[in-house]
């Protein structure tokens, strides 16, 4: 668990129409806790929910973490931060956490949509300062509204796909022969990744890799049963109703479980299994890791028995 820290907003820069980066500093001016390409921050604003934001600055730089924000129509984070943060603007944060892990490769293909780039830009320094192959394919609706793409460019080697402009992406075709040796990491639209994820099909697991920045869409027509949850620990069982969530039904017990997202896409309610088998709900987990069926995101996954045991 990392503990929530005070920031002071040193610089606000729009990247493209609807997107502000923000860098924060410490309010002693000291370093901050080290990263790594695919971090993340939970931002906390007064009033508002967590929201998680990837930092896209560059890990090298420990005096500085740098998000940004697209501004989504009634969003009320992305809302206060584009109409209320202003430049000594006092936030907090907790962080860093990382679901999004670079792995080691002689060739990389990245994919971005979008606000999607935030969290590949360091993955492209690491890349580049690794002597790394790197591809980007980045998809925008047109050129101007890609952030950060002059960035990117530098870092690697981009093509832009623009729906507006006639080049969309053909994912199906870019993705449908399989490249030995080269990973891909994909962040943006739900749209977007969903369809990564079907013509990357054919790949081998753990070479395709998603930051999701909201949960997945779930099937039409899906039933909650309910369970019960056996707490090794505590020695307490809680009973979990088809309209609540493992995580509110065990804080009702008294049992305090750290929580961010509340939605399957941090990380953070992460708990152990120990009996049972898990309906994993969440936007995190691949599918290696959802067959272990060793652990399960306690605010959205569910229990396909009667009955999960927990370490807790």
């Amino acid at each position: 668990m990392t503990a929530r820290r005070p920031l002071r907003v040193k610089r606000m820069t729009w990247e493209a129409p609807g997107v502000v980066s923000l860098d924060f500093v410490a309010l002693d001016g000291a370093a901050l806790p080290a990263w790594e390409a695919g971090a993340h921050l939970d931002l906390h604003l007064p009033g508002a929910p967590v929201r998680q934001y990837s930092l896209c600055g560059d890990p090298d730089d420990r005096t500085t973490w740098r998000i940004a924000v697209r501004e989504v129509a009634g969003g009320r984070v992305s809302g206060l931060v584009h109409k209320a943060l202003r430049v000594g603007a006092l936030v907090e944060a907790e962080g860093p956490r990382n679901n999004f892990h670079l792995s080691p490769s002689p060739r990389y293909l990245f994919i971005a949509g979008g606000i999607g780039i935030t969290p590949i830009l360091p993955m492209l320094r690491a890349a580049q300062r690794a002597g790394a192959q790197a591809t980007l394919l980045f998809c925008a609706k047109r050129t101007e509204e890609a952030p950060f793409l002059d960035t990117a460019r530098g870092l690697a080697d981009v093509t832009t796909h623009c729906s507006a402009e006639g080049t969309r992406l053909d994912v199906a075709a870019r993705l449908a022969e399989v490249q030995p040796g080269t990973m891909v990491y994909c962040c943006g639209p739900e749209a977007l990744m969903t369809a990564v994820e079907a013509a990357a099909a054919r790949w081998p697991e753990g070479s395709v890799r998603f930051e999701w920045f909201q949960p997945k869409s779930r099937p039409e027509g899906e039933q909650d049963g309910g369970f019960d949850v056996v707490c090794a620990r505590s020695g307490q069982t809680v009973r979990v109703d088809a309209d609540t969530s493992v995580l509110a039904a065990l804080r009702d017990a008294g049992l305090d479980l750290v929580s961010s997202c509340e939605q399957g896409v941090c990380g953070t309610c992460e708990c152990r299994v120990l009996e049972g088998e898990v309906d994993h709900r969440d936007s995190i987990l691949s599918a290696s890791e959802r067959a272990a069926n060793d652990v399960m995101m306690a605010c959205v996954s569910r229990a396909k028995g009667a009955r999960l045991v927990l370490d807790i």
